[in-house]
């Protein structure tokens, strides 16, 4: 019965064998699961998949073969989930967009915590409970300029803190599509990075120097080139940079290609206290950036990658993340990464037509001195020809 979940996943370019597939068959006959969807995925994913590399690829064949098949979510909070279906969803003229008032951060956190106290039912489509659809800035599916998203997925994009355990894929490395321009828009600071004091043999110079001896043997040589260019690169993954995988994962497998010293860190938004190298351990294997920052030395280039696209307040206030209460402001690390670092450039795949309209993106501006490159050919030559001055 699940034929066509294999040539799913083959379609997917995932390589999965006939050997493996009936491995999976076996387990389910001898029944080392239960009649949970759950259990099944984890079940096909450990016979299928050799590779954590395609863990992401076969996430996407899976829901798209199951598609229809909801998935248990557990968020982890004491909200009733049935406060939170979505039932309607709130279309507002212009007019009425800009008639709602947007609350500060500090009234925005007291109006939470006591609407969290007085608030006994689902609600939906109003302008003051946790819900649904409507105009409050507590909930989801609905539209305020500036609130805090519980459950369900982003639609304004306008939320200053999200109530939810969100999980990010990894970026392919793998990806090969449309890499071979990046790769020659990086190779500019590889060439320039090189260097080198042992000599080797200069073929060509040694046969002009022999021709011009008249025969006898005259060997020339030159320093041995080295490409010593080391590259740190640091990726925002997950939310709005969910639009831009495609060509951040091009830049990624371009860069791994073309750079020998390359480290890799994810982060959401804005740089805070830690980083990660795996998003599915991202709550488990944490690193601290202070020690990223004693680790590399100024030698290294740093290379931000993301669309700074945010509330301001996850750059500029403490407590201000999305996802958690960090006890610094975003724009306190980023000082301390660039000051640790002096050559360095942030890399953004949004249009640069619309950064003027983004707030967040000209406070990211002037605290990467106006070092902010669009993920273009062009943007890229410029990025690479700063970092190898």
């Amino acid at each position: 019965m699940l034929i066509d979940f294999f040539y799913t996943l083959r379609a997917a370019k995932l390589p999965v064998s006939v050997r493996e597939y009936l491995t999976l068959l076996e387990a389910l006959r001898a029944g080392v699961i239960g009649p949970s969807v759950d259990q099944f995925y984890h079940l096909a994913r450990i016979t299928l998949v050799k590779d954590e590399a395609h863990f992401d690829k076969f996430d996407q064949a899976f829901a798209a073969y199951f598609q229809g098949v909801e998935l248990l979510t557990d968020f982890g909070q004491e909200i009733p989930l049935d406060w939170l279906k979505k039932v309607l969803e709130k279309e507002l003229s212009p007019e009425e967009k800009a008639a709602i008032e947007a609350l500060g951060w500090d009234e925005l956190m007291k109006t939470l915590a006591k609407r969290l106290e007085e608030q006994k039912e689902r609600h939906e489509g109003g302008n003051k409970w946790i819900g649904t659809g409507g105009t409050s800035p507590f909930g989801h599916g609905g539209y305020n300029p500036r609130g805090i998203r519980i459950g369900g997925p982003g639609r304004q994009r306008s939320a200053v803190k999200v109530w939810d355990k969100r999980e990010f894929a990894d970026y392919d490395d793998s990806r090969e599509i449309g890499t071979r321009n990046i790769k020659v828009a990086l190779r500019r600071l590889r060439r320039f990075a090189r260097e080198g004091s042992d000599l080797e043999l200069a073929l060509d110079d040694t046969i002009r120097a022999t021709a011009a001896n008249a025969g006898l043997l005259d060997i020339q040589m030159v320093p041995e080139r080295h490409n010593k260019v080391k590259v740190l690169l640091l990726m925002d993954v997950g939310g709005t940079m969910d639009d831009h995988v495609a060509q951040v994962e091009e830049l990624f497998s371009a860069a791994k290609s073309e750079f020998k010293h390359l480290e890799f860190y994810y982060f959401h938004n804005c740089v805070y206290d830690f980083l990660w190298k795996e998003n599915r351990r991202r709550y488990n294997e944490k690193t601290p950036t202070w020690e990223v920052l004693r680790k590399y030395n100024k030698d290294w280039r740093l290379i931000f990658v993301g669309d700074a696209t945010m509330s301001p307040y996850e750059i500029l206030q403490r407590g201000g993340s999305v996802e958690y209460n960090n006890a610094e402001a975003g724009a306190e690390w980023l000082q301390r990464l660039t000051h640790a670092f002096p050559k360095f450039v942030w890399i953004n795949p949004e249009p640069t037509a619309v950064w003027e309209y983004r707030q967040s993106i000209a406070i990211v501006q002037r605290l990467m001195q106006q070092r902010m490159f669009p993920l273009t050919l062009a943007g890229l030559e410029g990025a690479m020809r700063l970092l190898s001055k």
